[in-house]
């Protein structure tokens, strides 16, 4: 190719299909300068020799290596990344292909929970897992109290914990008043994480025994009408022969986070029980 021909940016910009803002960049790292910039108008133009060292640059890139590292692999005189290069980048596509194989993975599970709480009927039988908690148990006056209290003084300490918790997520409250109060509810939230973490003045992390069986309830609206649903699911459980043996829970799918209406905020209650 003959090296008389000259083109301006925005001709080279065009041949190459890439912005004159990226070339600027590339000129900025001494990675591509221009073949020759008029002094006195300020104009860049660019030769035909210049297509291939693009073209290698733009194939590196594409290959994963950073901008950076194309610098430094043109200032070797072969042009070519080192077969350790190679190496190492083949070892971080690897690890890009295990890290975005687990993310597919949690994310049709996380898919396949919203569908099954999507076709679950009003009331269900299901068994719960064993499960780690990080808990934290306090009075409240309401329900209202339940969200400030989540976003406000339990996330940010389960995030300086360091906490993990599983993609699909699980969360629920345990009411520990012997009978029903509409204030100073003594609850205890509890959150799955992927393993247990040390105890603090705030979370405590604890094991959840498996539930063989629960009668499961979906429930929408605000919480303040739990009772309502609690009445109803107790004369379902009665009806059908089963007795309780263990603590409702109130596990929350939709709410403030996620839903500004309230009538959309859908919770499941969950109650452990076992046939008479």
């Amino acid at each position: 190719m003959s090296s008389t021909i000259k083109l301006k940016i925005g001709e080279f910009s065009k041949l190459m299909q890439i912005t004159v803002k990226t070339l600027r960049h590339y000129e900025q790292l001494v990675l591509l300068l221009p073949h020759e910039v008029d002094v006195s108008t300020g104009y860049r133009f660019y030769s035909l020799e210049q297509i291939q060292r693009l073209n290698g640059i733009l194939h590196l890139k594409n290959l994963g290596f950073s901008l950076e590292e194309i610098k430094d692999i043109y200032n070797d005189s072969t042009h070519l990344p080192s077969i350790a290069r190679l190496h190492e980048k083949m070892e971080e596509c690897e690890q890009q292909i295990n890290l975005l194989t687990h993310r597919l993975q949690q994310l049709h599970n996380l898919s396949d929970s919203r569908k099954k709480i999507n076709k679950m009927e009003k009331f269900s039988i299901q068994s719960l897992p064993a499960i780690i908690v990080a808990s934290h148990r306090t009075i409240i006056k309401s329900y209202n109290e339940l969200g400030p209290l989540c976003v406000n003084v339990i996330g940010p300490e389960m995030h300086r914990l360091k906490c993990k918790c599983p993609v699909e997520g699980y969360c629920f409250t345990i009411e520990h008043n012997k009978e029903y109060t509409p204030t100073d509810i003594d609850i205890e939230y509890c959150e799955q994480v992927e393993e247990a973490g040390k105890d603090s003045a705030i979370i405590k992390f604890k094991n959840i025994p498996e539930v063989p069986t629960a009668i499961c309830m979906k429930h929408y609206g605000r919480y303040e009408r739990f009772y309502q649903s609690y009445i109803e699911l107790f004369e379902f459980i009665e009806k059908n022969n089963y007795k309780i043996i263990g603590a409702p829970r109130a596990c929350y799918i939709d709410g403030c986070w996620n839903q500004e209406d309230p009538e959309k905020w859908l919770s499941i209650i969950q109650v452990p029980v076992e046939k008479i």
